[in-house]
Parts: structure tokens; sequence; C-alpha cells
């Protein structure tokens, strides 16, 4: 069985956010969504997502990650 990976989107108040302009697809490795989310997170952040959990098989990997971007 192959592994998925996802990444869950909250707003500031850590709520989790919908219907964000980009589709929540799923990816068979950790380096394929990473990839994806560095191209996409302005696009995130700019519709309201305020952090990211990455996800393996449903499992949290690591976040949430802030989207603010740093100074």
């Amino acid at each position: 069985m192959s592994e998925q990976w996802s990444w869950t989107y909250a707003d500031a108040s850590g709520a989790p956010v919908t219907g964000a302009p980009t589709s929540e697809p799923t990816f068979p490795t950790q380096s394929d969504a990473e990839s994806w989310f560095g191209e996409v997170w302005r696009e995130l952040a700019e519709a309201g997502v305020a952090s990211v959990t990455l996800h393996r098989d449903g499992a949290v990997v690591y976040g949430p990650m802030s989207l603010d971007a740093a100074p």
C-alpha cells in the first residue's frame, strides 16, 4: 500500500479552512507535497489560510506551520 501525503489548512483562530482556491490534493511522497506547497503557499495565505499541517496517511507529520512571511 502506498503512502498518501496531504495538507490541511487553518485560519488565524485555528479553525479549518475549506474552499481554499486550490484543491486539497494528495501526494505520493513528502517531497512532492512540500514542492507543491512551495508553489501555492502565497495563494493559500491570500485565501485566509494562516497555517498548514502536513499529514501522512492521516497522521500529523508536522505543523501547524505559520504562513506569515518572514520580514
